[in-house]
């Protein structure tokens, strides 16, 4: 995403060890099209992080602008404690303009400042319930998803992956609906949690069964790259690996971004697609895969001065690719 990611954890074996064999059936998107067909270029979830400067009917006016079909968004500011409630009418407001123009997915990044995994106890309950307004928002927007970075254990990973897999049961057990929760791949600096794999599903194993339903994956191309996944010599050996110790049914999101920098680096740099060390072959195989056909995929890109234009591009380049 668009913070920096964190090291990684443990190597287990296999997905069936790290999640108990446990998997569910993914069920289609709010607004995906008809499963049994691919779909068709104007139903392809495709769409930035954008604005909402101005407010939310500001964000909708930017995704139309560059022709998204899908969005993802903050819900507030996303480097300060404040909250804030969505009211009836922001509500309305932004589901009918979701529904004008077809949005495939819609989706919400969550604050930088929440850490479920962190050792401190007072900075532990302030981060879960940010996480619990932070849900709300997104379920009353109707969102699809809910994209989050693991958090710092800030010292040893185990009690980091336990702390934070109890800030997101008990944050879904006060927060019922239908959007769910992705954890988001992160690039491996640091004491930040979710650079493998493996870690993710401890985690996700840790989260009881009613509540795990609600929680899948966002992956990050440049920060499966920073972290050593090698997308550009060994991309099906990536997903391979992914569907072994995850299940490719929990694949929700997918950030597409270049990297700055290289395989291993364990450095979040976002990069214009094509123009970093991933180039643009790991994105047309993303853009022709059919197993991520449906899932929603959101440019992180850099915007330069011009937002509506370098995401523009960005997209048409991607939309190239699929062809």
């Amino acid at each position: 995403m668009i913070r920096q990611g964190g090291e990684g954890g443990r190597e287990e074996g296999g997905r069936k060890k790290a999640m108990g064999g446990h998997r569910t059936a993914r069920k289609p998107m709010g607004g995906a099209p008809t499963p049994g067909r691919p779909p068709l270029p104007h139903e392809a979830p495709l769409g930035a992080h954008v604005s909402v400067a101005g407010g939310l009917a500001k964000a909708l006016e930017r995704a139309e602008a560059i022709g998204a079909t899908a969005i993802q968004i903050f819900t507030k500011q996303a480097t300060r404690w404040a909250e804030r409630d969505i009211d009836a009418a922001e509500r309305r407001a932004w589901r009918a303009g979701v529904r004008r123009l077809g949005l495939r997915a819609t989706t919400a990044h969550d604050s930088y400042l929440i850490n479920a995994a962190s050792p401190d106890p007072a900075l532990w309950r302030r981060s879960v319930e940010s996480y619990v307004r932070e849900m709300r928002r997104c379920v009353a927007l109707g969102l699809d998803f809910l994209v989050s970075h693991p958090g710092n254990a800030m010292g040893e990973r185990a009690p980091g992956i336990e702390r934070n897999a109890e800030a997101i049961t008990e944050m879904l057990a006060r927060v019922p609906g239908r959007t769910v929760l992705c954890l988001e791949t992160t690039a491996g600096s640091g004491t930040a949690l979710g650079c493998t794999f493996e870690e993710l599903a401890t985690i996700i194993e840790l989260i009881p069964g009613r509540a795990r339903r609600r929680v899948a994956v966002a992956a990050d191309t440049c920060h499966l790259y920073a972290a050593g996944y090698d997308l550009v010599g060994d991309f099906d050996g990536v997903w391979a690996r992914f569907d072994e110790t995850l299940g490719l049914d929990r694949l929700r999101v997918m950030h597409l971004n270049d990297s700055r920098t290289p395989l291993g680096s364990r450095r979040d740099r976002h990069e214009l697609i094509g123009e970093g060390t991933l180039g643009t072959a790991p994105f047309r195989r993303i853009m022709t895969d059919p197993r991520f056909a449906r899932v929603a995929k959101i440019i992180e890109t850099p915007k330069g001065d011009d937002h509506i234009a370098a995401d523009s591009r960005m997209l048409a380049l991607l939309r190239s690719l699929g062809r």
